[in-house]
């Protein structure tokens, strides 16, 4: 499925919802790797941008996202409104990130 057809609002702007398919998700689970965990306080050390974590959060939001539109795709979707993210630490340094939204199919205006 195209990025562009997965939208925060609950409309796709150019495009007429046709009908709803249910709430769709994708899962993911990280750890961060004992030497992203040690680079990564090594770098707080300087402040700012925590680079190593930031490409880990990055990867594990663009994973989740996928996850999303594959299931939307076998549900015959063609897009995806109300896309949100949840984040819940499991553990000490393992995070489930969440993506979820409601897969519809939508025709042109």
């Amino acid at each position: 499925m195209d990025h562009s057809m997965t939208t925060t609002t609950f409309e796709l702007s150019g495009y007429k919802v046709v009908r709803q398919l249910g709430v769709v998700r994708g899962i993911t689970v990280r750890s961060r790797s004992v030497f992203g965990t040690i680079g990564g306080s090594l770098q707080t050390l300087f402040g700012g941008n925590i680079s190593l974590f930031t490409e880990l959060c990055e990867k594990s939001r663009e994973e989740a996202f996928d996850m999303m539109l594959d299931h939307a795709e076998k549900l015959g979707a063609n897009a995806v409104v109300g896309v949100r993210y949840d984040a819940t630490e499991l553990l000490n340094g393992v995070t489930e990130v969440l993506c979820y939204g409601t897969a519809v199919t939508v025709s042109r205006d």
